[in-house]
């Protein structure tokens, strides 16, 4: 299993509305650093929902539900999507200002590259990450 972080503003689609929805199809990416993320997803992989923007936070634990198949949303054909489906809210949201704090977590692509909307986790930095949260990820 490989660990993800996907970034999202709160009010185009926050956390709460993923639950509500019980899935979503993760569209509208556009850079290939990004993509090439995407398409590296495989089914059962954990991703991190991140609030960008407004909270600045890690808020939940989604799963991709289902891998890289065309956005439809993209009139050049040239990127894709992938499916998520909620898994569990972390008790603590664990806000960007603290991660960037953590020794733990220095090298994390969120602290060196915060621009990027979907980007790699670690194992080790997924399990400390759930442990601040408090969730068993």
């Amino acid at each position: 299993m490989n660990y993800w972080l996907m970034k999202s503003e709160p009010s185009s689609y926050s956390w709460d509305q993923l639950v509500k929805d019980k899935k979503t199809g993760w569209n509208g990416v556009r850079n290939f650093q990004a993509s090439a993320n995407l398409k590296a997803m495989k089914t059962g992989d954990r991703v991190f929902f991140y609030h960008s923007n407004e909270g600045l936070a890690v808020v939940g634990i989604a799963e991709v539900s289902k891998t890289y198949y065309p956005d439809p949303t993209d009139k050049t054909e040239r990127f894709g999507m992938v499916d998520i489906k909620p898994v569990m809210p972390f008790k603590t949201p664990l806000a960007l200002v603290d991660i960037k704090k953590d020794p733990k977590l220095k090298d994390m692509v969120l602290v060196k590259n915060s621009r990027l909307s979907v980007q790699p986790v670690t194992p080790e930095e997924w399990k400390h990450i759930c442990q601040l949260g408090g969730v068993k990820g």
